[in-house]
């Protein structure tokens, strides 16, 4: 009989979980490869006495694509005109998709944002330099932004993970799972997922995921 009471109880609070979730569209955008860099691999990239300058503003506070671009450069081929996300930090970062690393003629590993041991790295050239990284180039982890108020909605934690629908209503309805969720004042309430995963789910920036549960 308490089985029979607990497992209505975990049904109970399943849908209502689901129902908060179905109200709580998240906007998506979309990451296209680029690159982060550091002040000391900019000036050897762009030269001294040089700012990295803002194109636009990013969803997320402080961020921003840059006007500056660089090539990187793999085994297998290259990319030319990828963009810097700025402002600039503390460590070297290359994010790009899977399909992007066949082109490369690497295998980079499929991480959170800053954890690059052991990842591939790549040559990056700029107008004044060039650059040998020994790691640095990821597959980014796919990840939810959340505000503290946001995420206390939801009943989120930092460190989180979650299951995701994208592509609702638009004939590639897609689940994806192994969601990061990160939470900090300092952020915006935004999905992220990279371009091979935005084909796959028919999505552009602006568009809507739902959250379908905790795991």
């Amino acid at each position: 009989m308490n089985d029979m009471k607990d497992l209505v109880e975990r049904i109970t609070q399943r849908i209502q979980q689901m129902e908060k979730f179905e109200k709580f569209p998240i906007i998506i955008n979309v990451s296209n490869r680029h690159v982060h860099l550091t002040k000391e691999h900019f000036e050897i990239l762009f030269g001294t006495n040089v700012e990295l300058t803002k194109l636009r503003d990013l969803m997320q506070p402080g961020q921003f694509a840059a006007n500056e671009t660089v090539t990187i450069v793999g085994p297998k081929g290259k990319f030319e005109n990828v963009r810097i996300i700025g402002p600039l930090r503390k460590y070297t970062q290359i994010e790009i998709s899977r399909t992007d690393s066949f082109v490369l003629g690497v295998k980079p590993p499929i991480r959170d944002s800053g954890n690059l041991t052991g990842s591939p790295g790549l040559i990056i050239i700029g107008p004044k330099g060039k650059i040998e990284l020994n790691e640095g180039c990821i597959i980014a982890l796919r990840h939810i932004h959340f505000t503290p108020q946001d995420a206390e909605k939801l009943g989120i934690k930092d460190k989180d993970y979650v299951r995701i629908l994208a592509g609702k209503g638009k004939g590639r309805e897609t689940i994806f799972s192994d969601v990061i969720c990160r939470v900090s004042k300092e952020y915006a309430t935004e999905c992220h997922l990279d371009i091979d995963e935005a084909n796959a789910a028919n999505v552009d920036n602006g568009e809507y995921i739902y959250i379908v549960e905790k795991l």
